[in-house]
């Protein structure tokens, strides 16, 4: 059994963690927009209910339109709804994580959404009674390029190796599986990147060994985002190519209040709904039936959606050699 001194000091250790990454990529978003800065907004959760979060929001920005980047710990007991909705079963619980989505101005710059969270369950003597670890990144490019692809997916794997080589295909397997919009022909929101979920420690791969790989996952997100928002945010565009962008925005609302764990998890929670839904886009659009010509970027994008990739197989040594330059630079 775990000591409940040893559980509070890996609580504190992550806590520390997810707070010095808020901080980190909030800097990075910053000095890449030029002009935004985000806006802090601490909240406690209502109702007397335990624990509370830091939401960071950027908007109207020269190259962010919307973003936030957000911290919670947050705590409780289990309830009837948790039992019954999310299939949890104990006294009480602990969750504490970080959640970044970033919504561009420019359709040519990608949208990007980062998660990555640890989960208690403790009996009715305050005993831990469960653990695990869940997370990931993942890319929703309006238009497609294919090396900025390659670059996301090089970059994560990069991060995965450091930790087993065997990661980065089992988490970006399950990560094209679970951001699927199963309403709309198993389309995609994105190109992916990596998820993984429900990882407990184990002899072999402890509570460290899952520290460690969030956070060099954590950190990747601003080595394999931030170079592609440099190289693209000054591209001009179009109307037509922001009326495509809001066209798939309204795939990424469906997905987020349809079908995504960690949106459902805070609502059925109580948790802070305007923090919850800080993933939204500030607009989109519902059009009937709304189809791309054929042949068209668009076209292209929405059939990349509909058919996962390996972005990795095909890259050089010439390739490789120049993103490890774009990502010592960050």
């Amino acid at each position: 059994m775990t000591h409940k001194t040893e559980t509070a000091e890996l609580r504190g250790q992550w806590i520390e963690f997810i707070y010095h990454l808020q901080d980190d990529i909030c800097s990075a978003l910053e000095a890449v927009d030029g002009k935004a800065t985000f806006i802090e907004d601490p909240w406690q959760r209502a109702e007397g209910k335990g624990g509370g979060g830091l939401t960071k929001v950027i908007q109207n920005g020269n190259v962010f339109e919307k973003g936030g980047v957000n911290t919670s710990v947050v705590y409780g007991h289990v309830t009837e709804k948790m039992r019954t909705h999310l299939g949890i079963d104990s006294s009480k619980w602990f969750a504490a994580g970080i959640s970044i989505v970033i919504h561009p101005l420019n359709p040519f710059v990608p949208t990007v959404h980062c998660n990555y969270r640890m989960f208690e369950l403790y009996d009715e003597n305050d005993n831990l009674a469960d653990r695990w670890f869940g997370g990931g990144t993942d890319l929703t490019p309006y238009y497609l390029f294919e090396e900025d692809a390659k670059y996301f997916h090089q970059t994560y794997k990069d991060a995965c190796d450091a930790s087993d080589p065997a990661f980065y295909p089992q988490f970006k397997k399950t990560c094209d599986d679970y951001f699927v919009n199963h309403h709309r022909n198993e389309e995609r929101r994105g190109i992916g990147g990596i998820f993984y979920d429900h990882q407990r420690p184990t002899e072999k791969q402890d509570v460290h060994f899952w520290m460690n790989l969030a956070k060099a996952c954590g950190q990747g997100f601003i080595k394999a985002y931030i170079p592609i928002v440099e190289k693209r945010k000054a591209m001009p565009y179009t109307p037509e190519n922001k009326h495509w962008q809001e066209i798939r925005r309204g795939r990424y609302v469906e997905f987020n209040l349809v079908h995504d764990r960690g949106t459902l998890f805070g609502l059925k929670t109580n948790g802070r709904t305007e923090s919850i839904l800080m993933s939204l886009p500030p607009t989109v659009r519902f059009e009937y039936n709304y189809q791309p010509a054929y042949g068209t970027e668009e076209y292209k994008m929405q059939e990349v959606c509909l058919h996962p990739k390996d972005w990795l197989a095909t890259i050089s040594e010439e390739e490789k050699n120049e993103w490890a330059k774009k990502s010592n630079s960050c």
